[in-house]
């Protein structure tokens, strides 16, 4: 083995090894943490979380606490996880439904203004999240903007209460704060499509609707997953919308269990919990579009 090959041979690991360094500290060595919290005790005098840090000295009460009260006549945290799931799936539906003729509109008739169109989309999502879905609190108050165009500015006595614990209003501010995220991994499947291959099939006499639905759209299925896996997975966590455009009880979702758990230090082991249940129901969906992507570029090579 020549010096040259010696080197390349190591180069690339070297080059890696910072970032795995950096993963093993962020991720790691917290999901230990999270492990020793949720199979830890809690302390009987102050009530406080004991971590376990010995596997040997792993506690499930804590676990089976939680598991056996998501089903059955104690599932007190079932009702807040089927919202979940219906929340995400319809947030999820309006993102695409609303960011897939975006990208598409900008990839195929943006020109040479391609980047200025995603620019000015992306620009108004540059403020924090806190800050946005505080406007949409001012918007939906009963004397917003909202109601004031439902009513044509008073003609009408049209007063809904948004904020008053509504699913609907929940889901909105999902999709809102969540839709940019899916427009730029859309955007950029559907730039890769070659146009040769369209032109070719209005060439051969496809309509415009049958060349999208056969030619675009299974082409653009890739990043449609993706797009989707990028804002699904968050809003499962997501606890900050409820938080703030309802606030209650009633359209609680996974995310606010993980919140009000960790809020009570004798609840900390619940918390962790929940956040083990949350990082493996995630991790399914992520080791399939792996394969699947694998799968696909193995095909394509």
């Amino acid at each position: 083995m020549t010096a040259g090959t010696r080197r390349s041979r190591w180069l690339w690991p070297g080059l890696a090894l910072p970032g795995v360094l950096w993963l093993a500290f962020l991720f790691v060595v917290p999901l230990y943490v999270v492990l020793c919290l949720a199979f830890g005790t809690i302390d009987p005098i102050f009530r406080s979380p004991v971590p376990a840090w010995n596997p040997a000295d792993w506690d499930l009460s804590q676990v089976r606490f939680v598991l056996t009260h998501i089903v059955g006549s104690d599932g007190i945290f079932g009702p807040a996880i089927e919202r979940t799931v219906v929340f995400v799936v319809l947030a999820s539906i309006g993102c695409l439904a609303i960011a897939y003729p975006v990208a598409y509109f900008v990839c195929r008739f943006g020109g040479s203004r391609k980047g200025l169109l995603l620019a000015l989309l992306i620009a108004p999502f540059w403020i924090s999240y806190m800050m946005r879905m505080l406007a949409w609190v001012n918007l939906l108050q009963d004397d917003g903007l909202v109601n004031r165009a439902l009513s044509l500015g008073g003609l009408f006595p049209v007063h809904v209460s948004w904020l008053d614990g509504r699913p609907s209003t929940v889901v909105m501010g999902l999709i809102y704060g969540y839709v940019p995220y899916m427009i730029l991994p859309l955007y950029a499947g559907l730039d890769r499509i070659e146009p040769s291959l369209i032109e070719a099939a209005r060439d051969l006499g496809a309509s415009r609707w049958s060349t999208f639905r056969k030619v675009t759209l299974p082409m653009s299925k890739p990043a449609v997953i993706a797009s989707l896996l990028l804002v699904t997975l968050p809003m499962i966590g997501d606890y900050f919308t409820n938080d703030l455009l309802s606030g209650s009880p009633s359209t609680s979702m996974f995310g606010n269990l993980i919140n009000n758990a960790i809020a009570v230090p004798a609840q900390v082991g619940a918390g962790a919990t929940f956040l083990i249940i949350m990082f493996v129901v995630l991790l399914i969906p992520m080791i399939y579009y792996v394969r699947a992507s694998s799968r696909a570029e193995g095909e394509t090579v």
